[in-house]
């Protein structure tokens, strides 16, 4: 574990975990899972979920909030790969839940914004043993053998 206070590693991949778990809740088409959907919600205190109207706002605020973590400080991560897939990706589910009502589109995008939240978790490759040319020894380098006291310059 790094001693920064910014999230790094791994953990950082579960910060879209919120918006994945409200766009994965049913789009209320299946008469027989809503006993089950309308207990736990209503065990949770929060039976008005059930409705697309507060739906469709929680899910777009979800979505911002892991876009929003994937573009936080991007520069010194992985760059703006990860959050314009991940744009895409809440775009897809978005669309796929709400608008075409496309379970293929919105499973396709829960897929995207999870691979994008890993890939910008991933940490990146240290440059710092990569030499430069003027980093680089001189090429006319003393060598020592084994055993020697004083090592000579070999032409």
């Amino acid at each position: 574990m790094s001693n920064d206070k910014t999230p790094s590693g791994r953990r950082g991949a579960w910060a879209a975990l919120p918006a994945v778990a409200v766009a994965l809740l049913p789009n209320l088409t299946c008469p027989a899972c809503w006993p089950a959907y309308a207990g736990l919600l209503s065990a949770l205190g929060v039976p008005m979920l059930m409705n697309n109207a507060v739906l469709l706002p929680l899910t777009i605020v979800g979505m911002a909030v892991a876009v929003g973590l994937l573009a936080f400080r991007a520069k010194r991560r992985r760059g703006f790969g990860p959050f314009a897939v991940g744009l895409l990706a809440a775009v897809m589910v978005i669309g796929g839940k709400f608008v075409f009502v496309n379970d293929g589109l919105m499973y396709g995008g829960v897929l995207l914004l999870v691979g994008a939240s890993f890939w910008n978790a991933q940490p990146r490759r240290s440059t710092a043993n990569v030499r430069c040319s003027a980093c680089a020894p001189p090429t006319d380098f003393v060598q020592i053998e084994v055993g020697e006291k004083y090592p000579q310059k070999r032409s």
